[in-house]
């Protein structure tokens, strides 16, 4: 039997990178209905798609002449300059033989050469379990090497169709709240004079939402920074679709987004939902999010969930999600460590 190796990906090679996503997809969907796995298309894309803002390090370990584990370390360029994300799954064959400690140690290599200190994780366990995970592999591998959890968030689906009714009296229920307040639904590329706005809304999130220990900044938002996220979700063949509240002085008030993945089906993912506090107290979460939801049911009448995650100390997000019908199925723990 030959040593275990730890060796970069080169996404360009089309067996390589086939056999890497072949194990990465094994790990992520083990045992799970809503798993989190991108479609290959889409991974494929992210890791060959050279961007500025971040720096993708994609790891293989070889064992016997074969890939057994996969792991990532996500470097950002212009803000949370002490960060970086890591990734590590390890084929179910291959769990609990030091594969997945093998990844990890290069991965805290490359982030302390790239002057980071603390590195953020995640990973998904059962909604009828723990709260905190305790007792399943993705935990346990994370506190044995020193993560400790930063957020629980739980995971929601939203079957589609929702009937128009529903949606029609939703709208109703929040409609004299923000009397005056205009809206409009934008895809990318967005135009101009509404990207700055939509981006720092994005941005926003950072902020805005908890984020319990977990060590994160907002990002620095700039035209060249959304024209190349813009590309980049191209490239993976993923939409977006927004809609965004205005005040009746004209200013951004809060926004929701969908997007759509060409090469994932049947699902919509709900990714961010942001109000200004200046402007909460007016029903505009539960407005943009029924808005964004006839819409898009309309546009990809093939598509039947959407799925979200949200911090499960987020009650004013929750209460708009379970008022549009969302139910939950699964758990995930945003996890940290500090580098000595």
């Amino acid at each position: 039997m030959c040593a275990l190796q730890v060796r970069p990906l080169d996404p360009f090679d089309d067996h390589q990178m086939r056999a890497w996503y072949d194990v990465y997809r094994a790990s992520e969907t083990h045992g799970r209905k809503y798993h989190g796995a991108f479609a290959h298309e889409e991974v494929r894309a992210a890791f060959r798609f050279q961007q500025q803002t971040v720096v993708q390090n994609p790891l293989s370990a070889w064992l016997d002449g074969r890939i057994v584990g996969v792991a990532g370390c996500s470097v950002p360029m212009r803000d949370n300059l002490r960060q970086a994300q890591v990734s590590v799954g390890v084929h179910p064959d291959r769990w609990r033989q030091g594969v997945g400690t093998a990844l990890l140690h290069d991965l805290e290599r490359i982030a302390r050469d790239a002057g980071r200190t603390v590195l953020v994780g995640e990973t998904s366990y059962p909604y009828d379990g723990p709260a905190d995970g305790r007792g399943t592999p993705g935990v346990e591998f994370a506190t044995a090497h020193g993560f400790t959890l930063g957020l629980g968030d739980v995971q929601r689906v939203l079957d589609l169709p929702v009937a128009s009714s529903r949606l029609d009296a939703l709208a109703a229920s929040v409609a004299a709240k923000h009397e005056g307040y205009t809206f409009r639904q934008v895809t990318s590329p967005v135009p101009d004079d509404i990207a700055l706005a939509l981006g720092e809304l994005r941005a926003g999130v950072d902020s805005e939402a908890p984020m319990g220990e977990i060590e994160r900044e907002p990002e620095l938002v700039d035209l060249d920074r959304i024209r190349e996220d813009e590309a980049a979700m191209a490239e993976m063949g993923r939409v977006r679709y927004a809609t965004v509240a205005f005040a009746p002085d004209g200013s951004p008030a809060g926004y929701t987004e969908y997007v759509v993945p060409e090469h994932d089906r049947p699902w919509i993912f709900q990714w961010g939902t942001l109000v200004w506090r200046e402007h909460r107290g007016h029903g505009l979460g539960l407005a943009t999010k029924v808005r964004n939801t006839a819409w898009v049911q309309r546009e990809h009448p093939d598509r039947t969930v959407v799925r979200t995650w949200n911090a499960d100390v987020n009650a004013p997000m929750i209460a708009v999600n379970e008022a549009m019908g969302f139910r939950p199925v699964d758990r995930l723990g945003e996890f940290q460590k500090r580098l000595g």
